[in-house]
């Protein structure tokens, strides 16, 4: 195993690495180096050991940027050890409005994820208090909702509905899923009517959104937690920064689409670390939700 330390540099040598790797050129005298041994933060743009990475949380132990999480490091990080209980994990897309290449895409998506659909659902605990939970996965097909999704979403709070349970949601999403076509597109009324239910019977919901939060998960049950929360530096919006521009042929403030700009105008509750999320999750359900519900 090769010390980092051997290297004057990591940021340098990922460098050299990556541009020897796009040319095709290797010095012979080079050390073998698996690819994801290191990773380098987009944002202060330093590298570090994978590993590193992610014993800190997949937080970045120099400027704290939030990397991507799967879906099951989410619920690991989260709920209480093999509190964990998935629902309608059998659940897949078809190609129903015949897209090119749909099939393939989704198989690809599950064997790069090993995960069925875009989204995992089903209950567990949180410091002992049982809650019905949802994390959308970003590597399948960019989190996408698509049919699947928005029924596996609805499944989840009919199921909070009847067992008086609170629900939190992890959004992550590029929007509705276009190779779906409208059947894609319906999926947000029909999930922001089972979080309307969920509300009128007066159980708690809480949205947690991370980067990124766009498109038609926006624009439907990812903003309409009773608590509305967010990872720092997440991108949140609905439409792209180049869309809105054309469109309303003004130039848009910096940042405009940050969770800290959010914060700032009032549309979002609070932003809440990574590291901190489990605790700020479990004082709000306390607060919320009534004794027995966490028996």
């Amino acid at each position: 195993m090769l010390d980092k330390n051997s290297f004057k540099s990591p940021e340098l040598w990922l460098e050299t690495h990556n541009k020897n790797k796009l040319f095709g050129r290797r010095n012979p005298e080079e050390p073998s180096i698996p690819d994801e041994m290191w990773r380098s933060c987009p944002d202060c743009k330093k590298a570090f050991l994978a590993n590193e990475i992610k014993r800190s949380g997949n937080i970045c132990p120099e400027c704290k940027y939030h990397f991507r999480m799967t879906s099951r490091e989410r619920l690991d990080l989260i709920l209480d050890e093999g509190s964990f209980m998935e629902s309608d994990s059998e659940m897949t897309s078809t190609n129903r409005i015949h897209f090119p290449d749909y099939d393939k895409k989704i198989g690809c998506a599950k064997k790069k994820t090993g995960e069925s659909e875009a989204v995992v659902c089903g209950t567990g605990r949180i410091n002992g208090i049982r809650t019905v939970i949802c994390v959308m996965e970003s590597e399948f097909i960019m989190g996408s909702m698509g049919c699947v999704v928005g029924e596996k979403m609805t499944r989840a709070f009919e199921y909070a509905t009847e067992n008086s349970l609170p629900a939190i949601v992890f959004c992550v999403s590029g929007g509705a899923r276009m190779q779906e076509g409208i059947l894609s597109l319906m999926q947000m009324a029909k999930t922001s009517g089972a979080v309307k239910i969920h509300s009128d019977a007066g159980l708690l919901y809480i949205s947690v959104l991370t980067n990124p939060t766009t498109g038609g998960v926006t624009a439907s049950f990812a903003m309409e937690g009773d608590v509305i929360i967010a990872e720092p530096g997440a991108l949140i919006g609905f439409a792209g920064p180049r869309v809105i521009e054309q469109t309303i042929r003004q130039t848009l403030p910096a940042g405009f689409q940050s969770a800290e700009f959010l914060l700032e105008k009032g549309f979002l509750d609070a932003i809440v670390p990574r590291n901190e999320m489990k605790t700020f999750l479990s004082r709000v359900l306390k607060l919320h939700t009534k004794g027995e519900r966490a028996l």
